[in-house]
Order: C-alpha cells, then sequence, then structure tokens
C-alpha cells in the first residue's frame, strides 16, 4: 500500500496546497514514528500526488518545515556551523595571541644570545693571545699571597 492511500483525508477541496503538503507531512511523521519509519521527502510527495522537486522548487517553505520533522533542518545546520565558526574564530584568535607573545619572547632571547656570542668571543680572544693578562686572576693570587 501506498503513503497516499493511507491519508487521503489530509488532501481537503477547499485547503492549499502548501498546507496540504504540511498536514501530510505532520501526519506521515507521526504515523512513521508509530511504524519505526523514517519521514522522507519521496513519502510526502507520494501521498500528495506530486513530485520531489514540485516540493523543492515551488515551496521551499513546506521542504523546510519537511526537514526540520527529520531533525534535518537547514536553518539548525546553518546556526550549529555558525556556534562552531565562533569557537574556531576564538581558537584563532588566542592561538595568534600565543604566537605573537611567542615571537617577542624569541626577539628577547636573540638579543640576550647576541650579547653572550660577543662576549664568548671576547673572553677566546683572551684566551688564545698570550699578551692578553686576566686582571681578576692576578687580584685572586695576590689577596692569597698577603
Amino acid at each position: 500500500m501506498k503513503a497516499h492511500d493511507e491519508v487521503p483525508a489530509a488532501l481537503h477541496a477547499g485547503m492549499s496546497r502548501e498546507k496540504q503538503l504540511r498536514l501530510l507531512a505532520k501526519q506521515l511523521k507521526v504515523r512513521g514514528q508509530a511504524a519505526g519509519k523514517k519521514l522522507t521527502f519521496v513519502a510526502v510527495a507520494e501521498a500528495a500526488g506530486v513530485s520531489t522537486a514540485l516540493i523543492h522548487n515551488h515551496y521551499p517553505d513546506v521542504a523546510e518545515y519537511i526537514r526540520e520533522l527529520q531533525g534535518k533542518s537547514s536553518r539548525a545546520q546553518r546556526n550549529a556551523k555558525h556556534d562552531q565558526l565562533v569557537a574556531e574564530r576564538a581558537k584563532s584568535k588566542a592561538l595568534r595571541e600565543d604566537v605573537r607573545d611567542l615571537q617577542l619572547k624569541v626577539r628577547a632571547l636573540a638579543s640576550i644570545n647576541e650579547t653572550l656570542v660577543a662576549e664568548n668571543a671576547v673572553l677566546r680572544a683572551r684566551r688564545v693571545d698570550g699578551k692578553v693578562v686576566d686582571l681578576s686572576s692576578k687580584r685572586t693570587q695576590s689577596t692569597r699571597n698577603n
């Protein structure tokens, strides 16, 4: 038995096609839940005697209503994606701030490193050159002798 055979009461002559489609979708949803079946565009279209393309192209509000009944509302999906995007933007902002802070630390460490490299070069030159006398070691020896 087809879905449109089950729901002829929904097709009232005085009712607009959009209202008929909404009513059919709701009835099919209720009956489908009782029978363990899912609501589909095909079932609604068959029950109304129209094509699924007609529902999508000429009755976008009905198509959205059917998606809501299916739990697949495009608005809900859009809102979920938007919330996800906002969360990802917040993460991205925090990570950019972390990168900025780390870059400042790297610059500070690079400056300290250059200072130490220069000091190391001076110390190596003193060690290699026999004419350079380390005064700090002479002072230490003279204080020991006294």
